[in-house]
């Protein structure tokens, strides 16, 4: 992996393929490996970026509180010290969240936006509480306990469940208690959905057990040239149990 220097943490990433330039951003609590299984199928037609977010993976972290925009922050000074100024960009989960405030924050910046098992809405009450909960049970228990809660709901597939129980346990305590905190604190991104006029593709599990596909149906009705793909049995991981759909998808975005 390629590291640099960018709002005082140092950014991990991989770059493969050529074309279009696209950006992958993996989900909480995951690394850019998260995108293994589609790499290949797409490396023919895009330009990859694969960041590590700030404290995942290889990247480094900083011990203040941060939020979404900061993620995106570390994006866009990854994309200036490549030479890049405009993107497709494509975000898993909490990867989606990062996507949407580069979006805000960048519009001039984006070719396309890709929206992989999200949604735009921000957190209601009961769920930021929990957010915190989950972020003090971290800081004083370890990562353990949300480990091997996320682990079935990501997907019913045992061995993919293994896969995604091993990634997230590669992780250091202080990325979940940053990533937690922020997304507890972001933004809701309804309002942004009326001025996406780029091509966005929306990519969801039908079988979704951490964020209900209605919302992705949802994003479709507010932008109504969307390409939606709706992924029957598949869970929360469609880049790992609908790999070659979900990378049929993402083309639309060349």
């Amino acid at each position: 992996m390629e590291k640099i220097n960018v709002n005082d943490i140092e950014l991990a990433y991989t770059r493969r393929g050529k074309g279009t330039p696209l950006v992958l951003l993996h989900g909480y609590p995951l690394d850019n490996h998260l995108w293994d299984d589609v790499v290949p199928l797409l490396e023919d037609t895009f330009d990859l970026i694969l960041p590590d977010l700030r404290g995942f993976g290889e990247s480094t972290t900083v011990d203040s509180p941060y939020s979404m925009d900061d993620y995106a922050s570390d994006i866009a000074g990854l994309l200036d010290q490549l030479g890049i100024q405009k993107v497709a960009i494509v975000g898993h989960s909490m990867g989606g969240y990062v996507a949407l405030a580069f979006a805000r924050l960048y519009p001039e910046r984006v070719s396309g936006l890709g929206l992989v098992s999200t949604q735009v809405l921000a957190d209601p009450p009961d769920r930021k509480e929990a957010r915190y909960k989950s972020a003090a049970d971290v800081s004083g228990n370890g990562i353990g306990g949300v480990v091997e809660a996320m682990a079935p709901k990501f997907t019913s597939d045992e061995r993919l469940q293994a896969s995604a129980r091993a990634a997230m346990e590669r992780q250091q305590p202080a990325a979940f208690i940053g990533a937690l905190k922020a997304m507890a604190e972001r933004k809701d991104s309804t309002s942004l959905l009326s001025a996406f006029k780029f091509p966005v593709v929306i990519i969801h599990g039908e079988a979704d057990a951490l964020i209900p596909i209605d919302r992705a149906r949802e994003v479709k009705n507010a932008v109504p040239h969307a390409h939606l793909v709706e992924l029957n049995g598949a869970g929360h991981m469609p880049m790992m149990e609908a790999k070659e759909e979900t990378a049929r998808a993402l083309k639309h975005l060349a």
